[in-house]
């Protein structure tokens, strides 16, 4: 038989979710919840897990709160050891509540600063300045830093999405009107149609167009289409008559694309390029800045690229014979 002192919380659960098994009138007053929230990334997650920059722990338990710090304590201490310039991860110790709350508030906090730059882009693209100069300038204020302030087709994957929805409906479940969570929403939705607005200013008519699409996952390493912003693009030209073809390092090769629908999976960027009116860059895969771009332009009807993420050189681009169309620049 196995008897637990308690139970540590490592995914995300709805606020305040452990209150109740922590509560001693629910379970013996011995029985410890704690929670303690990875911040890992996709496609990332193993080094994460060594070399975090917070350990996040919430109990109102002394004694669940010093278990948990002894375990943490090889990882909090090996890079001080190695480097005693380096300072030691930081371990904040909070209520339950509050623990569950940091993981939610942390992606919410990152998806707003996605469609805020979004927002940014979008108005550079009216008066005539450059986001990706502008998001320098802003990042190097210390206050906003630079990380996170990438403009292009929006956020996608599992936890963006999930985490600030859910961050809303807990705000409306305690009745409190989180508008500013709702329009990072809004402007990310609309982010992604905006590159289809683009595609019907430079050809006019979509029906009857081949559109390529460089990449299909939400982000570059992984082939994970959750929420990706490649699946509302499909529909949509899809519902304008558009043919759409797509190339992806994973997808192409792994045969994720099944139950893609609406889109040809091409098996080589060369495959995809030939016979397009358009190319859209949606994944930023490092090998997609090495591309044969002047081969690819002379396969297609008419070389026009759309930089979805600002990621393609673009003096490169053009000399290769394509009409470069940025976000915001």
């Amino acid at each position: 038989m196995i008897v637990l002192d308690g139970i540590a919380e490592r995914q995300k659960v709805p606020v305040g979710a452990g209150a109740p098994v922590d509560a001693p009138t629910v379970v013996d007053a011995s029985f410890d919840v704690v929670s303690n929230p990875e911040f890992l990334r996709e496609g990332s997650a193993v080094y994460d897990t060594f070399n975090p920059d917070r350990i996040v722990l919430g109990s109102g338990s002394d004694k669940a709160i010093a278990m948990m710090k002894e375990l943490y304590t090889p990882i909090v201490e090996r890079k001080f050891a190695e480097d005693t310039s380096i300072p030691q991860v930081p371990v904040v110790v909070t209520d339950l509540s509050s623990a569950e709350m940091v993981k939610y508030a942390s992606n919410a906090f990152l998806a707003t600063k996605i469609s805020f730059i979004n927002e940014v882009a979008n108005i550079c693209d009216r008066v005539g300045a450059d986001v990706t100069q502008v998001a320098t300038g802003i990042g190097l204020d210390s206050r906003i830093g630079s990380k996170f302030l990438q403009a292009g087709i929006g956020w996608g994957g599992s936890c963006f999405p999930k985490d600030v929805s859910a961050l809303l409906h807990t705000a409306e479940d305690y009745g409190y009107d989180a508008e500013l969570l709702q329009a990072t929403i809004n402007v990310n939705t609309r982010q992604r149609l905006l590159t289809v607005e683009k595609l019907q200013q430079v050809l006019k008519i979509l029906k009857g167009k081949t559109v390529g699409l460089l990449g299909l996952t939400f982000k570059p390493d992984t082939d994970d289409m959750r929420d990706a912003p490649s699946l509302i693009m499909i529909e949509s030209l899809n519902r304008l008559g558009a043919k759409v073809k797509a190339y992806d390092p994973i997808v192409s090769q792994s045969g994720v694309s099944q139950g893609l629908s609406g889109v040809i999976v091409e098996t080589d960027p060369q495959r995809l390029a030939d016979g397009c009116d358009a190319l859209v860059l949606v994944t930023d895969w490092a090998q997609f800045q090495n591309l044969d771009y002047g081969k690819m332009a002379s396969l297609m009807n008419a070389p026009v690229i759309i930089d979805g993420r600002n990621f393609l050189d673009q003096k490169k681009l053009e000399q290769a014979g394509f009409q470069y169309i940025g976000v915001g620049r």
